[in-house]
């Protein structure tokens, strides 16, 4: 009995994953005007002129790794928001699965605070709408815990949450993850209960 080989849509698939992550690496370590189109596909085993089998151009790369990051963590909170019994599992469960991408996707982190200025301006805008969308699932979520605190008090406290979770690129390095795990969800809650309360 003969196993089916994977169809080419889906090597394809892998392949620009893999091309992805690649290049996040690079551009995170070395920037994205640091890195030529050739050693991007060096680094997944493929000349510099076939990599635009898979991408118009660094660009391109460079918008497609944002837009996907955006657009995955903005559906992983929806989910979240729509599966869970109530606002509090519903906080947890988006502490939990942002925490879970700080700690596996530093290099993506880095690349989104020193290269979104690189990305055309079309996909710039795209970006920055999935992320309001994304912010705005940790705010409904806090506004049913905490009906009687402003919404723009919320935004601000999501943002600075983001940006304590966001620290993984400098701050996870001594810990491992399932000590610096839970510390990230106790600053996070820490945080946004300090957030909401003496207003």
């Amino acid at each position: 009995m003969t196993t089916a080989s994977a169809s080419p849509t889906r090597n394809r698939r892998n392949r620009r994953a893999e091309i992805l992550e690649a290049a996040a690496r690079l551009f995170a370590a070395r920037g994205f005007h640091g890195v030529p189109i050739e050693d991007i596909g060096a680094a997944v085993g493929i000349s510099g002129p076939a990599l635009y089998r898979h991408f118009s151009g660094k660009d391109a790369l460079l918008s497609e790794m944002l837009l996907d990051v955006s657009s995955r963590l903005r559906e992983s909170a929806v989910t979240v928001v729509t599966s869970s019994p109530g606002p509090a599992e519903s906080l947890d469960a988006l502490l939990a699965a942002h925490i879970t991408f700080a700690l596996e996707q530093p290099a993506l982190i880095t690349v989104h605070d020193r290269e979104l200025g690189n990305v055309p301006e079309r996909e710039r805008r795209q970006i920055r709408r999935l992320q309001r969308l994304y912010v705005e699932e940790w705010v409904t979520v806090l506004a049913e815990l905490h009906p009687s605190c402003p919404a723009a008090r919320l935004r601000a406290a999501t943002h600075a949450v983001f940006g304590l979770l966001n620290s993984t690129p400098h701050s996870a390095g001594e810990l491992p993850a399932q000590h610096m795990r839970p510390l990230l969800h106790a600053m996070a809650r820490a945080a946004l209960t300090a957030a909401v309360k003496d207003r």
